[in-house]
């Protein structure tokens, strides 16, 4: 089967709860943000099952674009890769998918458990605290093998978020090099302030290969604080910064996307840096908004829908902005059903 889309992340079942207020302060978390557990998190996991209304919620950044993407695109137009445990939580995670339209070919780790994200809900901020567990057991040698070799040959768009630098950065470089002398499209999302702030080498090794960068304003903030810029929150600026980094293969510009919430997205490619271009978002009232996690990922999932089906740049952020505003509608990363027509 030749899937269009092959997407590499972290798979992660989220544990979403709301009013988070006393774990934010317990745990000194921040309202908006996304971070790796330290130890003196761990406690979170336990204290939401036992104390808080829990939501689960297939969850991990590139599995939740990617089934964002598969709900744009025709049947058997999408595909997952990322490793998990032989446990509960994977099977809620190949349902969750398997109900949307996304095939995976995890790499199952026998006797390890699958990652998991306490989401933190406060009013219409997200606070996201990752135990990678399984995750970041991915090895590169799962490319290579005979489930996921032919579809990584295949595929004509691949995506890797950029908490997969966290531990992946090995596998995410080889299909970027692959994609990149094939001239085929890659797309890294920046996921978090976190990855430009503390996995800048990572980071840098990945960009000579990408042609589209995904980011938020605090994503490019953190990237623009690490590289030394003096105006970090002109996301143009920033943009124009990004799209101007070496490229390997020259003969298609790199597209820097940088979404801004309810505000506007700025969109800077290299062969035209002068020129950003920026799109209005369409806000919706406060009474319409259900849950903000995975509207970035609802962005992401929506922009490669359209790159996979050949669509401009104005159409693929216009696709973006639909299934996000669809998302923040919804509990969860998830879309309405029956389907709605994006495009």
């Amino acid at each position: 089967m030749s899937y269009q889309l092959f997407a590499m992340g972290n798979p992660l079942l989220d544990m979403q709860v709301t009013n988070g207020e006393g774990l934010l302060q317990k745990y000194e978390l921040k309202s908006n943000d996304a971070i790796l557990a330290e130890e003196k998190h761990q406690p979170i996991y336990r204290e939401v099952v036992e104390n808080h209304k829990i939501t689960y919620v297939a969850g991990g950044a590139a599995q939740n674009a990617a089934r964002g993407a598969a709900y744009v695109l025709p049947p058997n137009s999408v595909v997952y890769t990322g490793c998990v445990g032989d446990d509960d939580l994977a099977e809620q995670l190949k349902a969750a998918n398997a109900r949307e339209g996304l095939d995976q070919r995890y790499l199952v780790k026998k006797g390890e458990k699958t990652g998991a994200c306490a989401v933190i809900i406060t009013g219409h901020d997200r606070s996201l605290v990752t135990t990678l567990a399984a995750a970041e057991k991915f090895d590169k040698a799962h490319l290579a093998s005979p489930e996921v070799a032919p579809l990584i040959d295949a595929a004509k768009v691949f995506y890797v978020e950029g908490y997969f630098l966290t531990h992946g950065t090995e596998s995410a470089l080889e299909v970027a090099k692959k994609a990149s002398e094939a001239g085929k499209i890659f797309v890294l999302n920046l996921s978090a302030p976190f990855i430009p702030q503390f996995f800048a080498v990572q980071l840098q090794q990945m960009l000579p290969y990408v042609d589209f960068v995904i980011g938020n304003e605090a994503e490019a903030e953190a990237w623009a604080s690490a590289n030394g810029l003096v105006d970090k929150t002109d996301l143009a600026a920033v943009g124009r910064a990004i799209a101007s980094q070496t490229k390997a293969n020259a003969s298609r510009p790199r597209t820097v996307v940088l979404t801004h919430g309810p505000k506007s997205t700025t969109v800077v490619t290299s062969d035209d840096v002068e020129n950003p271009k920026v799109y209005a978002v369409h806000a919706l009232s406060d009474s319409e908004i259900v849950d903000t996690n995975g509207a970035g990922d609802a962005f992401a999932g929506g922009f490669l829908g359209g790159l996979v089906l050949g669509k401009n740049i104005d159409e693929c952020v216009d696709a973006g902005h639909k299934l996000g505003a669809m998302c923040v509608q919804q509990v969860g990363p998830t879309y309405k059903w029956p389907k709605v027509s994006i495009f």
